[in-house]
């Protein structure tokens, strides 16, 4: 029961009503039994400082971003961590004991964490990142934190290519199409097929030796995720990273990482309904 003495936490956007996310943490607060409840804020571009304004005046006590305001939550928070300084893009926004605002981004080790749980060791491989844009920098910083020993990055434009390389430093490179075929491990970073059959890259250059990650998770089995499972390869697809992300978010709020596995499942649920 919600009462005067809950605990709100939101998401802002713009769209935002798509949002997967009050499913998620609803669901996660449900099952620890905590006295939060969670819910979605349209927030039009241009609004983003008036939103962290309400977060101080009604003592929201967690706050999730989406596009278009990861950015300027970076520009109006009172502190970032590393990632969030180094991307300076904020998906979570905590109020710290002293009452200050701290923007983090916990999207990439959202990812990495998906590809722990699928039992995928991060520290020494050769990962390719198809995509340079705000998910891949996001990913390509977290791979690197996590000890990838290189980070290859494939996109259309040079110049986005080797900014999105650069958050790697010493691991980081910009490489072309055909280098999938040597990586050990590939993600899908761009949002080519969502929602479409289409590959952001050629089926031919994925073998048994490698793991596939795709971050787009509607549809959750994807073109690419089938033509890897059909070259022998392993697979992790994009609902994982999402899961995790919300996770890392509910741990910054509350100091404990929530059920992920009720997190997926009330997703799943989501995303069900909605395709009836």
């Amino acid at each position: 029961m919600i009462t005067g003495a809950t605990t709100v936490a939101a998401v802002i956007g713009s769209p935002v009503k798509h949002s997967l996310s009050p499913a998620l943490h609803n669901a996660a607060f449900a099952a620890a039994g905590v006295d939060w409840v969670y819910t979605a804020f349209e927030v039009s571009p241009g609004d983003t400082a008036r939103a962290l304004d309400a977060m101080r005046s009604l003592g929201l006590g967690g706050l999730s971003v989406t596009m278009p305001h990861k950015e300027a939550v970076a520009d109006g928070v009172d502190a970032l961590d590393p990632a969030a300084a180094a991307l300076h893009s904020v998906n979570t926004v905590v109020r710290s004991p002293d009452g200050l605002l701290v923007g983090h981004s916990t999207d990439g080790a959202g990812f990495v964490a998906s590809l722990a749980e699928a039992d995928v060791e991060v520290a020494g491989r050769s990962i390719a990142v198809i995509g340079a844009g705000a998910a891949a920098r996001a990913v390509i910083d977290a791979l690197a934190r996590a000890g990838a020993a290189s980070v290859t990055v494939i996109n259309r434009s040079i110049d986005r290519a080797e900014h999105a390389a650069a958050l790697a430093g010493a691991a980081g490179r910009v490489g072309i199409a055909a280098d999938v075929a040597g990586a050990e491990i590939v993600v899908n970073a761009t949002s080519v097929g969502m929602a479409s059959d289409e590959l952001p890259i050629d089926a031919s250059l994925l073998h048994a030796s490698q793991v596939v990650a795709d971050l787009v998770y509607h549809p959750l089995e994807t073109t690419l995720l089938r033509a890897a499972a059909a070259a022998g390869a392993r697979t992790v697809d994009g609902l994982g990273m999402l899961v995790h992300q919300a996770a890392l978010q509910q741990q910054l709020w509350l100091g404990s990482l929530p059920d992920t596995a009720v997190m997926r499942a009330a997703a799943l649920q989501e995303l069900a309904a909605r395709s009836r």
